[in-house]
């Protein structure tokens, strides 16, 4: 198969490339570069081998995204390119906006103009369901959890964009949606909570297990906004570009739904906890400081993946032990990289 990756020199699109490189597919990665890491993930890829062709371009630039569909055949774009953190949005919403809203509104623009039907897979989040003030919270046995949602948070619960990242995303997910509806492209949506796994360069602000893993390993300091009792459901990388693959697969079947895509109830990890796995794994206490509540932020967030499970056939199969142990290992394996954080 052709694949067209959006940020796919990103955390999430070199797995996603990677894995598909070595299955035998021909892969174009369409990347600005701008993140951190992207440049050593192109270059990572590249030395795998495999029918590979790199772009680079912005998916603010319609031209640049019509100039990749004039040239090549493409039969899935995984559309992963994107502003990725709460805190960049409230900072500076009209990038956000930009990229986000009106990026993926090109994306799709450029695949209804080009004649082309490629499934189009898109990387959307859990953010859109809001702040879920509605729902009951309770504490149990130091960690935040669902008074009565004991599955997670369905597709259905009514969307309530908080933070202008979530407008960005929720308008794009929309957008993505009534593509098919009114246009027939073939088209489905993955509202994602916690990805993390090996490739990810986690900051601050966003990718929180990579970014706790990293600043353990290396000593940096560490902030926990709240009180650290949030909790997500979390997902190794590799099993979410295996729920990509089986929707691309199935796309007859599936094009126009929309997915919760996470680790559901048996994958859950609070701040307090993975640092205290970390500090089992390490074999010495982790230091951290606490700050105040970010915008945005929701105690919990645990999707309900049994519709993903119903349709597709997916479900994780990385536990959060040994995901972040792997991640772990790869962050020691490549300290070189982390000489700047």
């Amino acid at each position: 198969m052709n694949w067209l990756i959006t940020g796919g020199a990103g955390f999430i699109g070199c797995n996603a490339a990677s894995r598909l490189l070595k299955r035998g597919d021909r892969v174009t990665v369409f990347d600005n570069l701008s993140r951190k890491g992207t440049r050593s993930n192109l270059d990572w890829l590249r030395q795998q081998g495999g029918a590979l062709e790199f772009v680079e371009g912005d998916i603010r630039e319609m031209a640049a995204l019509e100039r990749v569909f004039l040239k090549r055949e493409v039969d899935v774009v995984l559309h992963l390119a994107g502003q990725v953190a709460v805190t960049t949005s409230v900072e500076r919403p009209r990038e956000d906006f930009e990229i986000n809203a009106l990026g993926t509104f090109n994306v799709l623009e450029a695949v209804r103009l080009s004649g082309q039907r490629p499934a189009f897979l898109y990387s959307s989040t859990n953010k859109v369901y809001g702040g879920m003030t509605d729902i009951g919270i309770v504490e149990r046995q130091g960690r935040y959890e669902y008074a009565e949602l004991p599955q997670g948070v369905p597709e259905d619960r009514l969307l309530d964009f908080h933070s202008p990242y979530g407008c960005s995303k929720g308008a794009a997910d929309q957008y993505v949606r009534d593509y098919a509806r009114i246009y027939g492209l073939r088209t489905v949506v993955f509202r994602q909570s916690c990805i993390y796994g090996c490739r990810q360069f986690g900051v601050e602000d966003q990718g929180w297990v990579a970014w706790f893993t990293i600043a353990a390993a290396l000593g940096k300091p560490i902030t926990i906004y709240g009180d650290g009792k949030q909790i997500r459901d979390v997902l190794f990388v590799e099993d979410l570009v295996r729920a990509y693959e089986m929707a691309a697969e199935q796309i007859e079947k599936v094009s126009g739904q929309v997915y919760n895509i996470g680790g559901g109830p048996g994958n859950c990890m609070s701040l307090l906890e993975l640092l205290a796995h970390l500090e089992r794994m390490l074999g010495k206490p982790i230091p951290r400081t606490f700050g105040h509540w970010r915008p945005g932020d929701q105690p919990v967030f645990v999707c309900d993946i049994s519709k993903a499970k119903d349709e597709l056939g997916w479900e994780p199969t990385v536990g959060v032990e040994a995901g972040v142990a792997r991640l772990h290992e790869w962050v020691m394996a490549n300290r070189d990289l982390f000489a700047d954080v």
